[in-house]
């Protein structure tokens, strides 16, 4: 109990603050907050047993800290008072106005979340965090004071929901709190979130810590007086402070690099403040002539800003005894906005709706994540995704004609095409870096030269290998997207050729009649008003079966009445579901009239394909032999009487067999053609079993294709992609 009590703060401290940071508050606003709160409130305790009031009062501490207006403190006490309490929306914009109003509102809103799933719910509520800030930046700012107050006070919760929360910190929280550039939230709840999720690791970094306390505060304080007595004689008015590493960020590189302490370069730091921009070139000079470099070590984030607007620069350097340790410069205003990034620069009513100032424009990646969102289906992507938007690691990489333009580590120069213009991406066939020629799958690095080769050929989209190549979200939705929007046909065939598939892998066999009852769940949750809707959204990637199967394998087994792998005799079902076990019917295709488990082969005399007309002729010793209607052979042989017994009916069913099929192509001979063929074979995930070509009369070039094909639906789909190809004069199956 004495220990959460310690994480709070009381009414008088909050006012003691308030007065102590020389801002302008309203105190009787804060008063008349504070009074509202604490009545509403009334005998409500936190799990710990202490008064609630003191929880709203120490997030309003935590928001004064940040340096924020009136408002938010208002905002930060009345916080939990339309959710927890008997007072209304209404009732707040009454007594305070509507900006306080909305700002506690926006609060309450990322708190009514009622969906199926913790995954889904994380979802939501990221969704949610998202839209609030592109209206009012301040309301995720209070989220963040919220969450820091209450991981303050996290022992008092039961270990899994302390896990659980840690877990989302990691993974939403203190990625948004860098990304806003907020660093001691962040680092904050950091170090605890992982000292409730892997506590022994957490113990260790403490420990190891402790155990050079002594010699790490004798070496900086040393190194501290060696730099102001060299500094000073050039720069005034210097400030220098000592740095050690987050408890978090030594975890990372000593349990998930490997390193031990002693290889860890900037566990060790110092900090030097100046008054302009020059007087940090002027010391960098200066350290760098003191200490030796370590090469590679040095980044400018002063003429490169970081997204969260981090400006300083770092540099490695050795002492004369070989200990390295880190330098950090930077001006008072840069040092602001390194501690509390966006609440450092906060101008009254001025969010991302604003058409002036940098602020807007600092804040202009919420848009684009919303933008990316907007228009996923599965909404737990969404998660996945952020993890991305929002990695503390970028590169620089710089436009033929010196933009820049700032990615995430792993960026493919797709993702670079997308990053500059959504057509640019759609319509690349190539790129070069530091002007030679590399894959499209080629990770770009910081400094590097992209430059993107485009076409003009109207026909020419996107490859859906992409999806799985590229490393941002943007690039990921901007891609599906136009699947969605180019390519629905296509779209609809590789959908249901992928669902076939996983159904037949996992052994689930559904009639076409009773498939949309089967999936009716699934159409209602996602909007789709067929099952084309559902196909398509699979083909272009909105729909991921992975996901879904759990579920489907459930209802199957459900509806047909299986426990554990065996069948429950006498157990019927009105779903139209077909349960049985793959026969050689499913392997090979073919349905034969009064036979079961026969053999099956397809001659070769005419090599029949599904959707042909067919018949069955028996062998001896060899089953069924299956032939085209059309067949020569059987136009000649179903006459003679001593066979006429051995003709028998065949039909087709659905199948996952796949078949050889060859196509014949005249093309306009050039020298990308072949190179163009297999790229798109391969694309649309289709075998090629073999290509021949030669160069014809008139610069023409013939190629004879085999691949392997499931059905005339699939083959009509390969066709009109195939014929999508530049230069492609006439296309037949052969």
């Amino acid at each position: 109990m004495e220990y959460c009590l310690s994480n709070y703060h009381t009414y008088k401290d909050l006012l003691k603050i308030a007065k102590q940071s020389g801002r302008n508050y309203d105190l009787s606003v804060i008063e008349k907050a504070y009074q509202v709160a604490k009545k509403a409130h009334g005998d409500q305790k936190r799990v710990s047993g202490i008064e609630y009031i003191l929880h709203p009062i120490s997030v309003a501490y935590i928001v004064i800290e940040l340096g924020m207006d009136t408002a938010c403190v208002a905002a930060a006490l009345l916080h939990d008072v339309i959710e927890d309490t008997s007072v209304t929306k209404d009732d707040v914009k009454n007594l305070f106005g509507e900006e306080i109003c909305n700002l506690v509102d926006g609060l309450t809103k990322l708190r009514r979340i009622r969906s199926k799933s913790a995954e889904e719910q994380q979802a939501e509520n990221v969704k949610k965090m998202l839209l609030a800030m592109s209206h009012d930046i301040r309301v995720i700012i209070i989220k963040l004071a919220d969450r820091l107050q209450n991981m303050r006070t996290i022992d008092c919760m039961p270990v899994q929901k302390q896990r659980d929360k840690s877990l989302q910190n990691m993974e939403v929280f203190a990625p948004i709190a860098h990304r806003l550039g907020i660093r001691t939230i962040k680092d904050e709840l950091e170090d605890i979130s992982l000292k409730c999720l892997d506590p022994i690791a957490y113990k260790e970094v403490e420990s190891s810590l402790a155990l050079c306390k002594a010699d790490r505060e004798k070496f900086l304080n040393l190194i501290k007086k060696r730099v102001m007595d060299r500094v000073q004689k050039y720069v005034p008015d210097i400030y220098i402070e000592g740095r050690v590493k987050s408890a978090n960020e030594i975890y990372k590189k000593m349990f998930i690099k490997g390193k031990n302490l002693d290889q860890i370069y900037d566990i060790y730091a110092i900090r030097i403040i100046v008054n302009t921009i020059n007087d940090c070139y002027n010391v960098f000079g200066i350290i760098h002539d003191m200490f030796q470099p370590i090469p590679s070590r040095f980044k400018d984030y002063i003429s490169t800003p970081k997204p969260n607007m981090y400006q300083s620069l770092h540099t490695t350097v050795l002492t004369k005894e070989g200990i390295p340790f880190e330098v950090q410069i930077r001006t008072w205003e840069m040092h602001r906005t390194a501690e509390y990034g966006i609440a450092a620069h906060w101008k009254y009513k001025l969010g991302l709706l604003s058409k002036s100032g940098s602020f807007s424009d600092s804040l202009a990646w919420v848009n684009k994540l919303l933008e990316n969102y907007k228009n996923i289906e599965d909404v737990t992507d969404v998660v996945k995704s952020i993890k991305s938007d929002l990695v503390p690691k970028e590169i620089f990489v710089l436009t033929p004609k010196g933009g820049v333009i700032t990615l995430p580590v792993g960026s493919t120069v797709i993702d670079f095409a997308y990053a500059i213009h959504t057509e640019l991406g759609n319509k690349m066939i190539g790129a070069k870096v530091n002007k030679k020629i590399v894959p499209i799958t080629y990770a770009l690095k910081t400094g590097e030269i992209a430059e993107i080769i485009s076409t003009k050929d109207p026909q020419k989209g996107p490859s859906r290998d992409w999806i799985n190549t590229v490393k941002t979200s943007e690039a990921r939705n901007k891609i599906k997207q136009w699947f969605k929007r180019e390519c629905r046909e296509e779209n609809v065939v590789e959908g249901k050729l992928k669902f076939e598939a996983e159904m037949d892998k996992h052994k689930i066999y559904l009639p076409q009649e009773g498939l949309k009852n089967f999936l009716g769940t699934i159409l209602k949750k996602n909007n789709f008003g067929s099952l084309d809707d559902f196909f398509a959204a699979v083909g272009y990637g909105g729909i991921q079966l992975w996901k879904i199967m759990p579920r489907l394998k459930k209802d199957y087994s459900a509806l047909n009445g299986f426990e554990c792998g065996l069948e429950i005799k006498n157990k019927s079902s009105n779903s139209g579901i077909v349960s049985r076990e793959k026969s050689s019917e499913f392997s090979s295709g073919i349905i034969v009239e009064g036979m079961k488990n026969c053999r099956i082969k397809f001659a070769k005399c005419c090599n029949p394909f599904p959707g042909d007309e067919i018949v069955g002729f028996i062998t001896r010793g060899y089953g069924v032999s299956i032939h085209k209607k059309s067949c020569q052979n059987f136009l000649l042989k179903q006459k003679d009487p001593d066979l006429e017994n051995r003709w028998i009916k065949v039909s087709w069913c659905e199948s996952s067999r796949l078949f050889n099929t060859s196509l014949e192509i005249e093309a306009k001979n050039r020298e990308e053609f072949l190179t163009n063929l297999t790229r798109k074979i391969s694309a649309m995930n289709v075998k090629l079993i073999s290509l021949n070509s030669k160069i014809i009369p008139d610069n023409k070039i013939l190629a004879l294709i085999t691949l392997e094909v499931k059905n005339q639906e699939h083959l009509n789909f390969i066709t009109s992609n195939l014929l999508r190809i530049n230069g492609i004069i006439s296309l037949r199956k052969v």
